[in-house]
């Protein structure tokens, strides 16, 4: 069924882009951004995570450069029986993270300076469990295609909006075309990725509680990502709006239209789930609760039970 969903929602963000080259060119320029599309997704398949972890200027790190980090990962890829994905770190300010790649044997997780100083490790982990949730039910490949469509869609319209559409196009609806162009396409594209993520963040926070058995780690670290996300900015990601999508939460800072397309569910909503769920597991333990990395970071967590 993912699979299927999968394929709808990338055909959906093709028929997108179709759609805008027939405004753009008439049939011409349908089946010229046809074939733009096909390539796009190929590409985008082999290469989706280099292209964003390149699009954030992410630094890969090991066991030596970021011991405590890696670990975690390393632990919870175990849990959740995984093979270990490469593991980056982002120099930004606002403690954020993402998962990307077209499969979890070449799947890549990103953090940024700001998550692993803000947050506890307990809270890390709930963070990377989450992303390693992201690369079990493979949404990333169709979170990274979907982000690069939707620029290019994006792309496209830019153009028309700085030249105001001209006035010898090939569009067969003229000037309302452009109009369609410059407004309708873009926010089609939003609806589409808010679409994908916002059913998809509850399921990874589900699955991602269930990798780290916490669910109250993941809540406490919703809780400060949201908080600080409000005020610190993202730099990168604004200017690559196309990518919000991938964060565990919003990274825009809604000064223009972001919150009206928002990609992401209610954080508040988020964290209720996630403390109904500890509540129905008996597992109530805060993010300051000693963790598995207090003494016991050599040995992997046991699946099918809190880690002790």
């Amino acid at each position: 069924m993912n699979y299927f969903r999968t394929a709808i929602l990338l055909a959906a963000m093709t028929g997108l882009f179709m759609a805008v080259g027939a405004v753009i060119g008439g049939q011409a320029g349908m089946m010229i951004a046809f074939f733009i599309a096909l390539a796009m997704n190929a590409f985008s398949y082999w290469n989706s995570d280099k292209m964003v972890l390149r699009m954030h200027n992410a630094q890969e790190v090991d066991a030596q450069s970021a011991p405590e980090y890696f670990d975690i990962v390393r632990q919870l890829a175990a849990n959740a029986e995984l093979p270990t994905p490469r593991v980056y770190i982002i120099h930004a300010d606002q403690p954020n993270a993402f998962a990307t790649g077209r499969n979890p044997e070449n799947a890549a997780v990103a953090a940024s300076t700001g998550l692993l100083e803000r947050l506890s490790q307990e809270e890390v982990a709930g963070v990377m469990a989450h992303e390693l949730a992201h690369i079990k039910s493979r949404d990333t490949l169709t979170m990274t295609v979907t982000a690069t469509i939707a620029g290019a869609i994006s792309m496209l319209a830019n153009p028309f909006m700085m030249m105001g559409g001209g006035r010898n196009n090939n569009s067969p609806l003229g000037p309302i075309g452009t109009l369609l162009v410059i407004f309708v396409a873009p926010m089609a594209a939003a609806l589409v990725q808010m679409a994908i993520s916002r059913s998809r963040e509850y399921q990874a926070d589900q699955m991602g509680a269930e990798i780290c058995q916490r669910p109250l780690w993941l809540a406490s670290a919703l809780e400060k990502i949201a908080g600080a996300a409000k005020s610190i900015p993202n730099m990168a990601v604004e200017r690559n709006p196309a990518s919000a999508h991938m964060f565990i939460i919003n990274p825009l800072s809604g000064e223009r239209m972001d919150n009206l397309f928002s990609t992401h569910p209610n954080t508040e909503n988020r964290i209720a789930r996630l403390e109904a769920l500890a509540r129905e597991w008996g597992t109530q333990e805060t993010s300051t609760d000693a963790g598995p990395w207090a003494g016991n970071a050599d040995s992997p967590p046991q699946s099918g039970g809190p880690w002790e």
